[in-house]
């Protein structure tokens, strides 16, 4: 059984879901960080990444502004002098710690591309602006 058999699939999510760099992959693989990028670039990995990236952050938006809602709801009978939906402030309160476990990641994730970012530019940054901001797209 090849290297690649055995920890592709480890490396290609701990890149994609956990954040870690390629030394980092490189380092708990016990594979050489040429052939973690070679895999990278096979596997198209920075595409996964952005979609696995966008598909969280529209979750969280979505959980932040059910939340807000809730929440203002919740406001709304308090200040009101009603009665507060037991159900309303129930969700309310188990909500709240998955809440707090989205920031968490966010942070964490904000944290890995603001010291990846401090590298200068990578030729990944390059492919991504042309990509993402000039709209100009590679030939394979």
């Amino acid at each position: 059984m090849t290297k690649k058999d055995t920890h592709y699939s480890d490396a290609e999510r701990m890149y994609i879901a956990e954040q870690m760099t390629l030394e980092e992959i490189a380092a708990k693989t016990g594979s050489n960080e040429r052939t973690i990028r070679r895999w990278k670039e096979e596997g198209d990995w920075d595409s996964k990444k952005d979609r696995f990236l966008d598909s969280k952050q529209l979750f969280h938006e979505e959980l932040y502004e059910f939340a807000r809602e809730l929440m203002s709801r919740i406001r709304e009978d308090l200040v009101s002098g009603e009665k507060v939906d037991t159900g309303r402030m129930y969700a309310f309160i188990r909500m709240l710690p998955s809440i707090m476990k989205v920031k968490e990641y966010e942070d964490v994730v904000d944290k890995k591309l603001t010291d990846e970012g401090k590298k200068g530019l990578t030729p990944e940054v390059i492919q991504e602006i042309e990509e993402k901001i000039l709209g100009l797209r590679r030939k394979s």
